[in-house]
């Protein structure tokens, strides 16, 4: 592993990567940064599980699932129509409704609350309007990220907890695909922490057991067959 002020840096297979993700991963969780009381920010918490979900796994692909999720943390961030769980056809719906309880309160020479009615339906209009926008924005965007700009930039992730970004290298040496994997911490004093928790499972871990996705079907279709037990960690060995 590379360390410099821009991140934690390995290259090497698709394990390497896999691995170098939940090393991070582990120095984060041991750091409490999952714990939305701990000392570090609250936000945190969220941002860890957001990252967590995002971080290669042993079971999964560069072009597709990485590709998938990359997309879909880049994308647009909800609308007030799309936090309140309304689509547009609601929003509009809401909107002539309170236009008509406008021209009622005319009707009863209550100018006040018919002129309140029309701006809650022109904000109703408003939302509608931003919700469809944002919805045909993302087609345009998972279609163009997906197909166009993966092969352009590297796949990435950010938010305030972490940023990371993995590419395939161009150096393979003829040991099939290589990778290119940097993780930064974006909090100065919690990247110490997680530098001082990683150069310590470097002298205390021999054999760094990489999770993988167990499939249990086959075992419990088989008459008195129980599916193994979950170890406490499950990986290999690798070297950095």
């Amino acid at each position: 592993m590379e360390e410099s002020i821009s991140g934690f840096k390995v290259r090497g297979d698709w394990g390497d990567i896999v691995e170098h993700g939940e090393r991070i991963t582990r120095a984060l969780r041991d750091a409490g940064v999952h714990d939305p009381d701990a000392d570090y920010h609250a936000n945190f918490a969220r941002a860890f599980g957001e990252w967590d979900e995002w971080r290669p796994k042993a079971h999964e692909t560069l072009d597709t699932d990485v590709s998938e999720k990359t997309s879909e943390q880049a994308s647009i961030e909800e609308g007030k129509g799309e936090k309140a769980g309304k689509n547009p056809d609601e929003d509009i719906k809401t909107a002539g409704e309170k236009l008509s309880e406008s021209y009622e309160r005319l009707e009863e020479d209550d100018a006040e609350a018919a002129v309140g009615n029309w701006k809650e339906s022109i904000d109703y209009v408003a939302r509608a309007a931003d919700s469809a926008s944002r919805k045909a924005f993302r087609r345009v965007e998972d279609t163009v990220y997906q197909n166009v700009m993966t092969q352009l930039a590297p796949y990435y992730f950010d938010n305030e907890l972490v940023s990371a970004n993995i590419q395939q290298s161009t150096r393979n040496g003829g040991n099939g695909e290589q990778f290119v994997f940097e993780v930064n911490v974006n909090d100065d004093a919690l990247k110490d922490d997680v530098s001082d928790r990683l150069a310590e499972f470097d002298e205390e871990i021999d054999r760094w057991h990489v999770e993988v996705e167990k499939d249990t079907d086959a075992a419990e279709a088989i008459e008195g067959a129980e599916p193994p037990p979950e170890p406490e960690d499950n990986s290999r060995s690798t070297t950095n």
